[in-house]
């Protein structure tokens, strides 16, 4: 791997994309330093001490949200409007039309996400001051309108600078930018991790168990994500003229963990929104009673939280692969599933082997989400790096391995996966 490093590197095209990649990438972090105006931090670190929803913002922002710089909404407002522009292509005809008209049609759909995330990161903004607005020095509506503005402009900065990465840089620029981070909590949580030991909080061999499930899930989350259900498909022979056509053997490549970390995230978003909105009413009925049965490590929020992520993958592989289009492809082309006759018996078919594989991402989802959080409780490390970001990290990893992998296969180089 070391020598295919070096290969790499000797390469001067994607010596320069990496280059661009890390200078954008160390942009991001310089910004993650820089507050937004009018703000007091100790205040929002208190909050972050709730166990909220924002202390996922935090997760993903590495740290941005807990000092309330200028990249405090992180890239989620574009995370979010492309995961709705992708549900609406499928949704609206004339979006999936557009989807299907190649490069112009694609240009279009990115624009619409730009302008949805714009939108989404004015929102987002708006509320989260409003929410915060004890945190706020001077709680007039200039200073609130300034950060509403800040938070806006920061989170565009960063769907602009995802972009630059993707197009002259190696990888996708706002997994990276996600990745970057995430990877940029971890001198932190070391150093936390020194001090429970010190303290005497944990033990020693409590903080190396959670290392080796860490590393453990790591490797699980890599085997899965490149795990699939191989449906063998056979084309028939056509006569055309004196050509013959098909007669190939192929396969339907169904991945185990199809939704990715989809489900993740709209489990956590869905069972934390009460919490958020009972901290803004910090002596109210409802906000005792979310702090009694929906606390992120009582019984009841983690039995909630797997459920819903195994309904949630269920839900979003429904909507991204359709067991119908696909029969009525291979019925259309010629082809056919050995043993299965074509038409309904093949869509009833692949729908049985797609719920099969399903579940068990839907279960391995479940187990990476929850496993964290038992290992806190038994280490008595308050770490807060979940399974979400743990996930996301890795399948960003695993992408840009296979970018630069690609890159090298053409220019005749061994690659990371020999």
């Amino acid at each position: 791997m070391l020598k295919t490093l070096v290969n790499a590197w000797k390469v001067a095209d994607i010596r320069k994309k990496i280059i661009y990649t890390v200078m954008m990438l160390l942009i991001f972090r310089l910004g993650s330093h820089i507050p937004v105006p009018g703000i007091d931090p100790n205040q929002i670190k208190n909050i972050l001490g709730q166990g909220t929803l924002f202390g996922f913002f935090d997760i993903i922002s590495g740290g941005a949200f807990r000092d309330f710089t200028i990249f405090a909404m992180s890239i989620i407002p574009y995370i979010n409007a492309s995961i709705i522009m992708q549900l609406l292509t499928i949704a609206i005809p004339s979006l999936e039309q557009m989807a299907k008209e190649g490069e112009e049609g694609r240009k279009k759909i990115a624009q619409y996400t730009r302008y949805m995330t714009v939108v989404l990161a004015l929102i987002q903004a708006i509320g989260m001051t409003i929410g915060l607005r004890g945190a706020v020095i001077n709680p007039n509506f200039l200073n609130l309108t300034i950060i509403v503005i800040t938070l806006t402009a920061g989170t565009s900065f960063l769907m602009w600078l995802g972009e630059r990465i993707t197009e002259n840089g190696v990888g996708n620029g706002s997994s990276l930018i996600i990745f970057a981070g995430i990877l940029a909590r971890i001198p932190n949580m070391i150093y936390v991790t020194i001090q429970y030991v010190g303290a005497g909080t944990a033990n020693i061999f409590g903080a190396i168990a959670f290392l080796i499930v860490i590393l453990v899930m790591i490797v699980s989350i890599i085997l899965m994500s490149e795990g699939q259900r191989r449906i063998p498909v056979q084309y028939a022979k056509r006569v055309v003229g004196r050509k013959v056509y098909g007669g190939q053997s192929t396969h339907i490549p169904l991945r185990i963990n199809m939704a990715g970390v989809i489900p993740l995230i709209f489990a956590l978003s869905l069972l934390q929104f009460p919490q958020q909105i009972a901290t803004f009413f910090p002596k109210s009925a409802f906000y005792a009673f979310t702090e009694k049965w929906l606390g992120t490590n009582g019984w009841i929020y983690n039995v909630l939280n797997v459920l819903l992520i195994i309904f949630f993958t269920y839900f979003y592989t429904a909507i991204i692969f359709n067991p119908v289009e696909i029969s009525d492809n291979m019925k259309k082309y010629g082809g056919f599933i050995p043993g299965i006759r074509p038409g309904k018996p093949t869509t009833d078919f692949i729908t049985r082997v797609m719920n099969r594989v399903t579940f068990v991402g839907a279960v391995f989802l479940a187990a990476v989400a929850v496993l964290p959080v038992i290992m806190m409780n038994v280490t008595g490390l308050q770490l807060y790096f979940g399974g979400t970001a743990l996930l996301i990290a890795v399948g960003v990893a695993l992408e840009t391995m296979k970018q630069i992998e690609g890159q090298l296969i053409m220019r005749n180089y061994q690659g990371f996966l020999r």
